[in-house]
This record gives structure tokens, C-alpha cells and sequence, in this order.
């Protein structure tokens, strides 16, 4: 094959053969030019084609001296290729030395999978030894709640030493119980200590197994024997507590020959009224039980003389609010506003929303100036510790002056009570009640039965009907009436409430988790300073009409694939959680969605389903094994973050699962917008 080189040789040649050619003809013309003599013309014909064939053997030297440079760069392109073909036999040889190494690193990483597996058979183990070491923990807290009993207990002896006397040995026992619990207890925080540092040793060192099972046995021997005395322990008390039963049973039969008594006399002072001839209510009449629940609260008579506001839109409205805000020094994110305004919008599948956290945070301001920004009356109601019925939020019967004793709640819902107080009630309005420390009482005992009248209203549409109200209606405990006094708490009442999260408070029941919108308000990462600008908005009374003109119905929604689908994530997660929910909550959800404020250019449908995850779903997760729900988590956080765009909150639930490490459990800490 031939090569450039030769190529370029064969090119050479030929040009100096071209050009001894054309010396030649050159020089045999030139004597024939001398020997002949010719005509001068056919001499300039000579010539002109002399200086073409000269031009020419210059062009031919130039394509010459490019040829030969060529050749030079093909030289060293030759020697490049050379050295390179060296390196590359170099690293062939380095490669063949390496493979001893690579068998060694293969059999070092079957190795480590052969640790891996049985580190999770060890794992396996201990999944029912960490059971049964909860389940103790259980047992011994229900002892540290027997503790408390006992305390109340012991307070009642003190009030009735001169009925009691008897029980005296008793109540020495029971003491000796208390120590042997505050043994008990004193014995778990060790047993915990010692747990601790074994699960430690095991993840280091995987030979320490067989002692560390040896001593589990020991130890459960050892809580046996506490569990025995414990139970002793618990016999005694119930015998003293029972003994206390029955003189409450002697109180309260007192007290019910009491109530006797007093309808007695009632039917007596009726009696008397017949035989002097006068009506018998015509005294009862006279002192008017009902006038103080009557007197117009100063909040129902500040919301009446508020000027109607002439705003139509809800963007306007919000922004007033943000306006106040600003106005008032106070700064809280658009999200967080947008979230609280829409979880009062949805009070028909939402019967309140709950702003929790540490104290400090901004929980009470919130409502007070979003009230004020929106024209909305605002109660603010401070719970007291001493709360356990729902006569405290509402009022009650004196019957030593004969009246009903309202409190300022009362009378504002009688007075917007357009339904069995429609003569004397303000109309077309909205008002907000507040429950301050909603959690320093059991919410239960005082707020679980008007729960349930606001989750039994009937539609807005129903609400003129007395047979649909009814279940829904209040009715006020006053006794020798024949039509007690009912009041209806309408959709012209939003309810929230605040709860600090320290030692004085309660926990909130399952009842009011799953009928609440819950927002957790996270500590602040730094504290931020917020001066007052701008003159804060005339306050303008909101209509109620108005209002209910903002609110979307749940089939507003109801076909959209995007919501649909997000709900029935939901489901799935809760059910993989453990914590399944129903069609109540679920229809909840989808009216939170379809109410989200839709005018700020994010996506409302992503955001409105993530506000729900962190306010629905998560205060639900309260005391999750974070370990064993391991897999769940993780499928929560790619929805959160990956589906939802939501990055704030699946840092703050990783915030939470890390704080979780130490307890075990799961404890939702909010999240900073």
C-alpha cells in the first residue's frame, strides 16, 4: 500500500523531471532561436511561455517545501503514537498486577454482606425483648398515674379525717406503696440506663450477644418480683380507694336529697301562688332568670357599631389583614395567614382550628388581629386548671338567687342566635371565639359536648329547620321552666383555640386531633425584630353573607384527579402508619383544599395538600415508633418534598424524626415558614 511518504517522493521526482524537461526544451530552443534566426515575433512567443513554465516551477517549489514540512509532522506524530503504545503496554501490565488486589477487595465485601445479615438477625432478636421492655414502661407508667390517684386520694383523707378515722392503717400502707413505686420507678430509670448502654456494645462489638441476652433474662426476673410487690401495692390502694367511694356515694346522695328538697320547695312556692291567686311562674317572672343572659355583651355591642365594610373580594380582605399586621410590628409568613384564614373558612368539616406551640410564639395575636383586619367580633375565653364541665364555658344556675349566671360566651352566642333569638339578635355578622391555654384543663370534661353540637349542625341550608337543629342546640340547665332556653351555635361563629405545650399542661384528646386543624408553631431558628409601618387599617365590619360567599363547596373538587389523588395518598400512608382516618376526615381535607386562597401565583392545590399533611396528619403520628415506621417515613417525605415541592416541611419532619432518636417516638415540633 502506498504510503504518504511515498506519495510525496513520487511527486518530487516528478517535478525535478518536469523541470530538467523543461531546461531542455528551454536550451534546444534557444539554439534553434540562434541557428535560425526566426522572426522576432515568434521569439516574444518563446519568451512569454518561458516565464509560464517559470512561474510555474516556482509554485511547484512552494507545494515542494509544504510537502516536505509534512512529512516532518508526520515524524512526530509517528513518535507520539509510539510512546503512547508503550504506556498503554505499562498499564496492561499495572492492571494484571491489580487483580490479586481485586479478589481481595471482593472477598473483604462478602465479608461485610455476611456482617450485615447477621447484624440483622440480631435485630430481629431483639424486636420482641424491646416489646416487652415497652410494655413494662407502660405498666409503669400506669403506676406513676396510680401515684397521682393516690395524691387526690390523700387530699379527700385530709378533707374528711373525722370520717375516715377507721382507715388510718390503710393509709399507712398505701404510703409504703407509694415507696415501693418510687422504687419501682428508681428501678426503670436503671433498667433504661442499662438498656441503653447494651444496645450501644452491640452495635460496636456483635460477640457480646450471648451477655447481653443473659443479662436481659436476669433483669426480666428482677421486674417480675417488682410487677408482684407492684400489684400488692395497687390491691391496697384499691381497697382505701373504695373506701373513699363510698362516702363520695354519701355525698352525692346528700346532694340528690338536696335537688329533692329544692324542687320541693319550688312546688310548694307554686302551690302558695295558686291559693293567693296569682299565676305560679308569675314570681319567677318578676325576678326574670333569663335577664342577665339577655345584657348584650360590650363585644356584640362593639361589632354593632362597626360600619359595614365595602370590600367584595377575598384578596382584599386578606391583604387588609396583612396590612394590620404590618401596621401592628407583628410579621407572620403568607403561609402560615393564608393557612389559618382557610382553616376558618371550612368550619362545616372543621369545627376549629388549634394554634399550638411554645409560649411566646404569636398564637393568641394571630386570631385577635386577623379579627380586627377581616371586621370579624372577637371573645378571647382564658381557660382556668379548674375546668370539668361545659357549665364553665357556658354559665349556670344559681339557685340561691333563683337566676342563670351566664358568662360572656353565653351571651354572645344568645345574642347571634338568629334562629331562637330572632327578635333581639344581631344579624348578618361574624364573630370568632377564642379559647385561651385551651390545654390547661382537660378538653375533654369542659369543650367535648359543644364539640359534638358544632359537629352535629346541619347544613347551611338546613339550619331554619327546628327537627335538623335540634341535636345541635344548647340547651340551658335552668330548672321549674317548661321551655328552657336552647341556643344554636350557627356558621356565624368561628372557633379557635391556642395551647401551650409545657409541665401545666394536658395533651389533646383523639376526639378534638381528628375534628381540629392544627397549626404547630416551631421555635424560631433567630429571634426576629418587626417595627410597626404604616397607619393600622379602620376596622369594617365583615358580612356574614359575604363570607359565606368566599366559601367553595367540597364538589368544587371532588373530580379533580390531583386532589383525589393526594387524598387517597393519604389514606395509604396513615394506614401504613397505623393511624387509618375515615370519610370525615378525608371529606375535611378535600374542603380545606377546594378553600384555599387561589390569587398569589404558587400552586394552591400542592400547598393547600401540604398544609393538611402538617395540620390533619402528623399531630396524629404523636407516639409512633420512628424506627419501625422507618419505611413510611421515608415514602412521606419523597410525597412531601419530591410530589408536593414542599421542602420546609420535609426538613421539619426530619427535624422531628431526629429528635425522636431518643425517646423512640415520634413527636411532631411544628415547622418555620
Amino acid at each position: 500500500m502506498i504510503t504518504d511518504n511515498t506519495l510525496l517522493v513520487f511527486v518530487i521526482i516528478g517535478a525535478l523531471a518536469l523541470l530538467a524537461v523543461i531546461q531542455i526544451t528551454l536550451a534546444i530552443r534557444q539554439d534553434r532561436l540562434i541557428s535560425a534566426a526566426g522572426p522576432i515575433e515568434e521569439l516574444a512567443v518563446y519568451d512569454k511561455r518561458l516565464e509560464e513554465k517559470q512561474r510555474l516551477m516556482e509554485d511547484l517549489e512552494v507545494e515542494v517545501q509544504k510537502r516536505r514540512e509534512a512529512m516532518a509532522h508526520v515524524t512526530d506524530v509517528e513518535a507520539e503514537v509510539d510512546g503512547l503504545r508503550r504506556q498503554k503496554e505499562e498499564l496492561l501490565t499495572e492492571w494484571n498486577s491489580l487483580e490479586e488486589k481485586r479478589n481481595e477487595v471482593r472477598a473483604v465485601r462478602g465479608e461485610i454482606e455476611d456482617a450485615v445479615i447477621e447484624r440483622q438477625s440480631i435485630e430481629a432478636e431483639l424486636v420482641p425483648l424491646r416489646a416487652e421492655y415497652l410494655s413494662i414502661k407502660e405498666r409503669l407508667e400506669k403506676a406513676e398515674e396510680l401515684e397521682g390517684r393516690v395524691e387526690s386520694l390523700t387530699a379527700q383523707y385530709e378533707e374528711m379525717a373525722g370520717k375516715i378515722a377507721e382507715t388510718r392503717d390503710e393509709l399507712q400502707r398505701l404510703e409504703e406503696a407509694e415507696l415501693r413505686v418510687e422504687k419501682l420507678e428508681t428501678r426503670e430509670r436503671e433498667l433504661e440506663t442499662e438498656c441503653s448502654r447494651v444496645q450501644g456494645r452491640l452495635e460496636a462489638q456483635n460477640e457480646e450477644l450471648e451477655e447481653f441476652a443473659a443479662r436481659i433474662a436476669k433483669e426480666r426476673e428482677v421486674l417480675a418480683e417488682a410487677q408482684s410487690k407492684h400489684s400488692q401495692a395497687q390491691a391496697e390502694a384499691a381497697a382505701v380507694a373504695l373506701e373513699l367511694r363510698r362516702q363520695q356515694g354519701e355525698i352525692d346522695a346528700l346532694g340528690e336529697t338536696r335537688g329533692k328538697l329544692e324542687a320541693r320547695l319550688a312546688y310548694l312556692k307554686g302551690e302558695i301562688a295558686k291559693a293567693e291567686g296569682r299565676a305560679p311562674d308569675e314570681e319567677d317572672n318578676a325576678t326574670d332568670k333569663l335577664r342577665e343572659l339577655r345584657e348584650t355583651p360590650p363585644v356584640i355591642r362593639q361589632l354593632s357599631e362597626w360600619k359595614l365594610a365595602d370590600w367584595e373580594e377575598e384578596k382584599t380582605a386578606l391583604l387588609r389583614v396583612g396590612q394590620r399586621l404590618e401596621a401592628k410590628g407583628l410579621y407572620y409568613p403568607s403561609r402560615t395567614l393564608r393557612a389559618f384564614h382557610t382553616a376558618m373558612k371550612v368550619n362545616e368539616t372543621t369545627q376549629m382550628a388549634v394554634l399550638a406551640g411554645i409560649s411566646g410564639t404569636g398564637k393568641s395575636q394571630l386570631p385577635r388581629q386577623y379579627s380586627a383586619g377581616m371586621g370579624i367580633g372577637f371573645l378571647q375565653v382564658p381557660v382556668q386548671p379548674r375546668w370539668d364541665s361545659p357549665q364553665d364555658l357556658m354559665g349556670f344556675y344559681n339557685y340561691i338567687e333563683g337566676k342563670f349566671r351566664p358568662t360572656d360566651m353565653a351571651r354572645a352566642l344568645w345574642a347571634l342566635d338568629e334562629e331562637n333569638n330572632e327578635e333581639e339578635a344581631i344579624k348578618d355578622r361574624m364573630m370568632m371565639i377564642l379559647l385561651d391555654e385551651m390545654n390547661l384543663a382537660r378538653v375533654e370534661y369542659y369543650f367535648s359536648d359543644f364539640l359534638s353540637r358544632l359537629e352535629s349542625r346541619p347544613g347551611p341550608e338546613h339550619v331554619s329547620n327546628k327537627n335538623e337543629r335540634k341535636d345541635a342546640e344548647i340547651e340551658l340547665e335552668i330548672p321549674n321552666m317548661l321551655q328552657p332556653p336552647r341556643i344554636f351555635p350557627g356558621y356565624n361563629l368561628l372557633f379557635a383555640g391556642t395551647m401551650n405545650e409545657d409541665e401545666s399542661t394536658q395533651s389533646l384528646s383523639d376526639k378534638v386531633v381528628d375534628r381540629a386543624n392544627i397549626l404547630r408553631f416551631a421555635a424560631p431558628k433567630t429571634i426576629r425584630t418587626v417595627q410597626p409601618n404604616g397607619k393600622v387599617p379602620e376596622i369594617r365590619a365583615l358580612s356574614r353573607q359575604r363570607w359565606q360567599n368566599w366559601v367553595r363547596p367540597v364538589s368544587s373538587v371532588s373530580e379533580d384527579q390531583r386532589v383525589t389523588g393526594g387524598v387517597d395518598r393519604m389514606v395509604d400512608l396513615m394506614k401504613q402508619f397505623k393511624r387509618p382516618f375515615g370519610h370525615r376526615l378525608g371529606r375535611a381535607i378535600m374542603a380545606y383544599v377546594a378553600n384555599y386562597p387561589k390569587f398569589d401565583g404558587s400552586d394552591p392545590i400542592n400547598e393547600a395538600l401540604a398544609d393538611q399533611i402538617e395540620m390533619r396528619l402528623l399531630p396524629k403520628l404523636r407516639g409512633v415508633d420512628a424506627e419501625a415506621a422507618d419505611a413510611p417515613f421515608r415514602e412521606l417525605l419523597n410525597y412531601v418534598e419530591q410530589e408536593l415541592g414542599d421542602a420546609k416541611l420535609g426538613e421539619a419532619i426530619r427535624t422531628s424524626m431526629s429528635a425522636s432518636e431518643e425517646t423512640g417516638q415520634f413527636v411532631w415540633s411544628g415547622v418555620m415558614r
